[in-house]
């Protein structure tokens, strides 16, 4: 460590670690973010009832562009990127919406609503310092807790046995309840460790376990796993790509919250990695990450996947490893495109049973929303603010527990609103500009 390593880290942000030192490091990150990275794709893709192969190629396109995302981040192209050992994953935040979207218009709307939305995250990081003052941390901290217990419904159908199992009259079977239960109890327990490896790696354990026990159970076939080659060639619009309104203004609204939530993880990351987080710089170095987090969801619409965000979870592997070299950013790039590239990965988690995902997403989503409380609860409450909180939890979850509310509305209206996370958000928005109250 030389004396311009900021106290803490071994390696700081421009530092090159010898070989051994980097790989180590990037597959600690690359253990932290993998799940996090394939389950979106795995749960739309099930939500939409599409086939293994589809399946299987949207999972290898998820880790290839997260790895192109990146590469991006950490080697900062021109404005683009923030420079810092920042990795980007797909968002479990826009699941909801692009469920709806795939539901209305398939693959092309989402991927449609993809690019066009990442518009929305681009303008804001040209105009960073007046946004912060209309998405605040109440309006985030609001927004991120209606994703989280929106995705909860998600999770729950997942652990029952998915779309179709309730087709067969098997939803709810002691079977899939029984092994969604012991993937859940596997990550808690896991996670209880004070072993930061057994901690960090407990998701994935719980994961492979239910895995296991699901293939000795009888429910993965592993037959159809060779039919689809060798190698996965990235194809921009694969699966066509269509432009509908209602997607897009659904998306657009998390595009939208996602950047303020980018600029709080930059922040973090330039704190840990010891650079300035105020001043010209560190403004230039958000603005560059924000504009990379709307480009890189951009190219994963042209390539197939869905949005990208950065990784909170990545900041605290930093603190762990004590490595913020951004060099190593790019030994985890290329292990993510290589990842994407053999179709074989893909399919192996194509083929995981909706219940043993179910088990660690309920939990995940729950976590989600408990962040959001935890934004909100870091504010004043006053007044005001319940009033906006009640307000927005009202609307949201209206939709959501009792959509057909909307059903004599007109279908594009109806369309945009039925997301409880964009009408919640509309009105989280709306009522924290425009109530005033003096308070006593």
């Amino acid at each position: 460590m030389n004396s311009e390593t900021p106290k803490g880290l071994i390696y700081g942000l421009e530092a090159r670690p010898p070989l051994r030192d980097t790989l180590f490091a990037a597959l600690q990150h690359l253990l932290a973010i993998f799940v996090a990275i394939i389950t979106p794709p795995l749960i739309i893709a099930g939500a939409l009832k599409l086939d293994l192969e589809t399946t299987g190629f949207l999972v290898s396109m998820s880790l290839f562009v997260s790895g192109l995302a990146t590469f991006v981040q950490c080697r900062r192209l021109g404005p683009v990127g923030c420079g810092l050992l920042c990795v980007q994953g797909t968002s479990f935040s826009f699941i909801g919406p692009i469920i709806s979207a795939g539901l209305a218009g398939g693959l092309p709307a989402i991927f449609g609503a993809t690019i066009a939305g990442s518009v929305v995250e681009m303008l804001v990081s040209r105009v960073l310092k007046y946004m912060c003052r209309i998405i605040t941390p109440l309006v985030s901290g609001i927004v991120v807790t209606l994703i989280g217990l929106s995705l909860i419904k998600v999770g729950i159908t997942a652990c029952g046995g998915g779309e179709a199992a309730k087709a067969a009259g098997t939803f709810g079977s002691i079977e899939y309840v029984g092994l969604a239960a012991l993937v859940l109890a596997l990550i808690i327990f896991f996670n209880r460790s004070s072993n930061h490896y057994l901690r960090m790696s407990s998701i994935v354990i719980g994961l492979v376990i239910g895995y296991l026990v699901s293939w000795a159970m009888g429910m993965v076939n592993f037959s159809d796993i060779p039919d689809f080659g060798n190698l996965n060639i990235p194809i921009p619009f694969k699966y066509g790509v269509s432009f509908d309104l209602s997607a897009i203004v659904s998306l657009g609204l998390v595009y939208l919250i996602t950047a303020i939530e980018a600029y709080g993880d930059i922040t973090a990351n330039s704190l840990i990695s010891g650079q300035p987080v105020e001043g010209e710089k560190f403004m230039k170095r958000a603005s560059g990450g924000i504009l990379a987090d709307g480009f890189n969801s951009m190219l994963a619409g042209i390539f197939n996947s869905f949005p990208n965000s950065i990784f909170a979870q990545n900041n605290g592997m930093i603190q762990l490893t004590g490595v913020a070299s951004r060099y190593v950013g790019y030994f985890i790039a290329g292990m993510l495109i290589l990842l994407g590239l053999f179709p074989v990965v893909g399919l192996v988690f194509s083929l995981m049973p909706e219940p043993v995902l179910g088990g660690a997403t309920l939990l995940m989503f729950g976590t989600v929303a408990a962040a959001g409380i935890r934004i909100i609860a870091s504010q004043d409450i006053n007044r005001k603010a319940t009033l906006v909180i009640a307000i927005s939890f009202s609307f949201g979850l209206s939709v959501e527990l009792v959509p057909e509310i909307l059903s004599q509305l007109p279908e594009t209206v109806r369309n945009i609103f039925s997301s409880g996370i964009t009408t919640g958000g509309v009105m989280a928005i709306l009522t924290n500009a425009l109530i005033q109250i003096k308070e006593d």
